[in-house]
């Protein structure tokens, strides 16, 4: 899979690394005082690392929030929950995952093994915890949509070619949906990627988050609505 040319120069880059309140009327609070209702829509967890968190660009721009957009356009009532951790590798994300199940989300897109790739991370360690991810989000009752990644070619084409099996042997083992690359179509394009060659800018996070819902879809159910 051919990658960006930015991306080899700035991965170490990138690893190194209100107003006045008013004061209250006298007497008692007014009854059109009302408490948010509470969001009742079944749960998409994106979970995942920088990629999901939205990292370089606002909350509202991440691919979660661009996802959130797509399923509202689509008349899909869902609640995307933006479940991601800027630098987690698949360690990280296996000590946050009871936080996760604890949303009882229906769907998890789970989006992670960059970090451990760029590391250097044994294939098989990263395949492992990913295991034990997919392994007890199912147990909970989700379905896990897995995201697939690839690496720059300074990695070898030996470990290259580990690291992406290691997605399509998951998938194939637990039957998942797979997102084969999850920048597919951004990763390369300078007017897609922010300036370290890593992270989608805002429009390419509306690119991943198309990319993502093609393979949601058919995994959604629209609301009912009486004729």
């Amino acid at each position: 899979m051919k990658l960006f040319p930015a991306l080899v120069i700035s991965i170490a880059l990138v690893l190194a690394g209100c107003g006045r309140q008013e004061q209250p009327a006298a007497g008692p609070a007014p009854a059109e005082q009302e408490r948010r209702p509470v969001d009742t829509r079944p749960v998409i967890a994106a979970f995942g690392d920088s990629l999901s968190a939205g990292y370089g660009v606002s909350p509202g721009r991440s691919y979660p929030a661009c996802l959130q957009r797509e399923l509202d356009r689509g008349g899909y009532a869902y609640r995307v929950v933006n479940a991601g951790v800027s630098g987690d590798t698949t360690t990280s994300g296996l000590v946050r995952i009871d936080g996760v199940i604890a949303l009882r989300p229906v769907i998890v897109i789970l989006e992670f093994g960059g970090n451990d790739g760029l590391r250097g991370i044994p294939v098989r360690a990263s395949e492992a915890n990913l295991e034990k991810m997919i392994v007890a989000l199912r147990k909970a009752g989700a379905t896990v949509v897995l995201a697939g990644m690839t690496l720059p070619p300074n990695y070898g084409p030996d470990y290259i070619r580990s690291f992406e099996g290691m997605y399509t042997t998951l998938a194939a083992k637990y039957k998942l949906p797979l997102i084969p690359f999850l920048l597919a179509g951004v990763a390369g394009n300078a007017n897609l990627m922010q300036d370290d060659g890593i992270h989608p800018n805002i429009e390419g996070n509306v690119r991943v988050a198309a990319t993502v819902f093609k393979v949601l879809e058919p995994l959604l159910t629209k609301p009912v609505t009486s004729p």
